[in-house]
């Protein structure tokens, strides 16, 4: 896998216990851009249960808070800028879900990452053909970090809430 330019801009604005350090941030979104960008930037800002509600129900009119939600940065064509756009990520939300789906709180942060910097790449699931593509994609990356497919039913609710 080539190295990656990466310039991430983390942002912690809730409590600091049990984060995974920059540097793992930095890992895993060079994990989801490898073989797709040569350079990027990008933010990640680590929110808490009222942000992420306030977020969601702003950007996509949903109630309540959510994993990960991914803001592309809307650049016009002309300009080459390696700006990616913001990921922000509930930390709440993130070690709920782990526990509750049987995950490794470690993995679960890793596949949040992986997941939202595909979407700032372009990648959604909102059809059945897309999300096939982008959560095959994100087995094979996580597999790189010997991380087991993250769609495997653990519990019948593991893959409705994230964005």
């Amino acid at each position: 896998m080539s190295q990656i330019q990466l310039d991430l801009d983390l942002q912690i604005a809730c409590k600091t216990g049990g984060l995974p350090s920059q540097a793992q941030f930095e890992h895993w979104a060079q994990i989801a851009l490898a073989e797709r960008r040569d350079e990027a930037e990008l933010s990640i800002r680590l929110i808490d249960i009222a942000e992420s509600a306030e977020l969601n129900l702003q950007y996509r009119q949903k109630h309540g808070p959510t994993n990960v939600l991914s803001f592309p940065a809307d650049l016009p064509p002309e300009l080459e800028l390696p700006l990616l756009g913001d990921l922000a990520i509930c930390k709440q939300v993130v070690e709920r879900e782990a526990q509750e789906q049987g995950k490794a709180c470690h993995d679960h942060w890793a596949h949040m990452v992986i997941h939202g910097t595909l979407h700032l790449l372009g990648y959604d699931h909102i059809d059945d053909d897309e999300a096939e593509i982008m959560e095959a994609l994100e087995i094979a990356l996580l597999k790189t970090l010997n991380i087991s497919n993250p769609y495997t039913p653990i519990c019948e609710d593991s893959t409705q809430n994230h964005e």
